[in-house]
């Protein structure tokens, strides 16, 4: 199992940046061929006080093929342009192979 990880720092107004991704980006996702499963976290807080951290989306995949095809195909790159178009400066993306 891969999983993608996209850890958003905490936007200038969480309710739109929530709205957005409920109302635009998850219908884009579920479209995504390959992708397994969705999981969005929003952030409540850090161990030593406040998190910079809004929320985290996991995005799950068979393998890392899966999830480089699903990337490369037309409703991964939407997915990644509508990111890119209200998320750029917030997002930080890294990927990594479940051992457990």
């Amino acid at each position: 199992m891969t999983t993608l990880y996209a850890l958003f720092r905490k936007p200038d107004e969480p309710e739109s940046f929530d709205r957005h991704f409920q109302e635009s980006l998850v219908p884009l996702l579920q479209k995504v061929p390959g992708l397994r499963g969705i999981q969005l976290t929003r952030i409540n807080g850090a161990a030593l006080g406040e998190s910079n951290y809004h929320a985290v989306a996991q995005l799950s995949f068979d393998n890392r093929r899966a999830m480089d095809e699903a990337l490369s195909s037309k409703e991964g790159k939407a997915v990644v342009r509508n990111i890119m178009s209200f998320a750029a400066d917030l997002v930080t993306v890294f990927f990594g192979e479940q051992i457990i």
